[in-house]
């Protein structure tokens, strides 16, 4: 992982020294890392300053943590797949004269004298944020950190922005947690010249017309299809195979086919109990490509009917501390460890492929959709005060203009511009710090790829069922966790109609029986677990005031166990950001919180 923060002045003879010794003295707030860890790298002139910590000792194919060119220096966040890329973003006369062109997930930081530039990928995730003060304009790519250097070593809360992270967990603008500090936009660059800031935005590529012939079909994923083997290119020399996060579902089977027909070697890990789905659909896929397969079980208490998780104290404090107050505790991210070359995939964010949105939109009507979009911003209306549904409505506003010309097109570049800009970018920071994830759904060139295809054939399914048949032949027949691929599921309901009519002669087959198979604690959290997120917040109702109705919040808590257990960790986590739980030391009082499991 790699933190940059590069601050320019606003006219000449500002002195740099005193915000560069308080950005250094932050370190050990804004990179959740140990600092012995930590190397760091800096160019300094009179008037500007690139500051650069990584702990990726090891990684040798990376680009240097500055690049120095040009009378000037470079970072990189990420990964780019071609390293000759460096030197066109570091030549390049303007950065978005090359961003559109080039493969990878990553953002770049650019300083000369009194210049800045920075830029994000289609996707932003690798998050750039900025700011300004009375002296200098600051751009990094850590929220807090651009923060508390342009605040002087003070946190102010943009406490009216939070109502979204309390009602979806992340935020559905370009707002942060602090006063006065805005994520970059996607496919956006932010210059700063002459005292002066300015952003340019590309938008997203609109959807071309479904192909009407199989031959522009198979055109179409042969493109996509190029666009995700190139994303994986750099990993043909690698010398250990790469770590795959497999589970029952679409996407990450499309990275094992992508592997597998990269001619990558690679391992899968699937995370769950012996029963769950996604264990042995998981099981299945690696079986037919012929990989190894490790399976890592939940902590369980002894007699296998509880499991153990950290006290909501101490989940939450670790959510904060990597995530900045942008991502929910109720995301289990990634937890520390030391930095590793071994490359790693999952499928997240492979939704991208499937409409963004569009894949869990039950009704595709215009009034539908108009819903959905509405809903985001404005879930839970009732529990929220005047102000906070009204910086909903806010922000809301420009989506909801554009649902009236093409709904399909909104569900799409929402998903893009928030889930994986905020939500993604914000929860990812847990696996940057203990290595850099290839993510072949996040490549710029992918992305672009995948947003130029209509969204109702991406909807279908059958984009990702063709890529998978195309790259592994046969792994697209193995079951699915969940409903079967959407455009044969009419197909799949007319067989099961006809046996309906015809019932079987033969005696069905008892049920499996199951000990806690598809269970999972998040969303089923039990009595105790329920209780301890409730008396935490309601004591803290207060700090939670502005945003919230405190008869509402009773009301909410009242029963035994929660009915929303998502809403109730945004809960918690706002209140624990506004009383103060992060910068802090760490809690170290609370033990583990036991939830049985469910017998069946």
């Amino acid at each position: 992982m790699r933190v940059y923060l590069a601050m320019v002045a606003k006219r000449r003879g500002v002195d740099l020294s005193r915000p560069l010794r308080l950005a250094r003295s932050l370190l050990r707030d804004v990179f959740p890392v140990p600092l012995e860890t930590v190397d760091a790298g800096e160019w300094v002139s009179p008037d500007t300053a690139l500051l650069a910590w990584s702990n990726e000792e090891g990684a040798d194919e990376r680009p240097p943590l500055i690049v120095r060119e040009n009378r000037g220096g470079l970072g990189v966040s990420g990964t780019l797949a071609s390293q000759r890329d460096v030197r066109r973003l570091s030549q390049a006369s303007a950065l978005g004269d090359v961003m559109a062109d080039l493969s990878g997930c990553f953002s770049v930081i650019r300083v000369a004298e009194a210049d800045i530039q920075a830029a994000t990928a289609s996707t932003r995730a690798l998050s750039v944020f900025y700011a300004e003060n009375e002296d200098l304009h600051l751009v990094g790519t850590r929220a807090l950190h651009v923060h508390l250097v342009a605040n002087e070593g003070t946190v102010a809360w943009n406490e009216v922005a939070l109502q979204t992270m309390i009602r979806q967990g992340y935020f559905l603008s370009d707002e942060t947690p602090y006063r006065g500090v805005m994520a970059l936009g996607p496919s956006s660059v932010i210059t700063v010249k002459d005292g002066r800031r300015s952003i340019v935005t590309r938008a997203l590529p609109p959807a071309q017309p479904m192909p009407t012939s199989a031959r522009a079909k198979r055109r179409a994923i042969s493109q996509l299809s190029d666009a995700l083997v190139a994303a994986v290119e750099p990993l043909r020399t690698i010398s250990e195979p790469v770590n795959l996060a497999l589970t029952g579902g679409r996407d990450s089977r499309l990275m094992a086919a992508l592997l597998h027909a990269g001619r990558v070697p690679f391992r899968a890990t699937t995370n769950g109990l012996a029963a769950h789905p996604d264990v042995t659909i998981a099981g299945a896929v690696a079986a037919h490509l012929r990989i190894d397969h490790t399976v890592i079980p939940p902590v369980q208490t002894e007699a296998k009917d509880a499991v153990l998780i950290p006290h909501p104290d101490v989940r939450t404090y670790e959510v904060i501390r990597a995530c900045e107050g942008m991502t929910s505790a109720y995301e289990s991210i990634v937890d520390y460890r030391p930095y590793s070359t071994t490359p790693t995939m999952s499928g997240q964010s492979g939704e991208i492929l499937r409409g963004g949105f569009l894949y869990s939109q039950g009704q595709t009507t215009d009034k539908a959709m108009r819903r959905r979009v509405n809903d985001f911003f404005l879930k839970n209306e009732p529990l929220f005060t005047d102000e906070a549904n009204e910086h909903a409505r806010e922000s809301a506003a420009p989506w909801l203009r554009r649902v009236g010309e093409n709904p399909w097109e909104v569900l799409d570049h929402l998903y893009v511009t928030y889930r994986v800009g905020r939500w993604h970018a914000a929860a990812r920071v847990g696996s940057l710090r203990r290595g850099d994830p290839i993510q072949p759904f996040l490549d710029n060139r992918v992305v672009l790829e995948a947003l130029s295809l209509d969204q109702r054939w991406r909807h279908s399914e059958e984009v990702v069922y063709q890529l998978i048949s195309r790259l592994a032949p046969g792994l697209q027949k193995i079951e699915l966790d969940g409903e079967p691929w959407r455009f044969q599921a009419g197909e799949a309901e007319s067989q099961r109609s006809w046996w309906r009519r015809k019932p079987s002669t033969r005696t069905p087959a008892p049920p499996a029986q199951k000990r806690g198979g598809s269970w999972n604690w998040r969303t089923s959290p039990g009595p105790h677990l329920s209780a301890l997120l409730g008396e935490f917040v309601l004591e803290r109702a207060d700090a939670l005031a502005s945003l919230v109705r405190g008869d509402e919040l009773k009301a909410f808590f009242f029963d035994p166990v929660v009915k929303q257990p998502a809403l109730a960790w945004n809960l918690y986590t706002v209140a624990a950001l506004l009383t103060g739980a992060f910068p802090g030391k760490p809690p170290t009082t609370q033990g583990p919180v036991r939830i049985e499991i469910p017998q069946h």
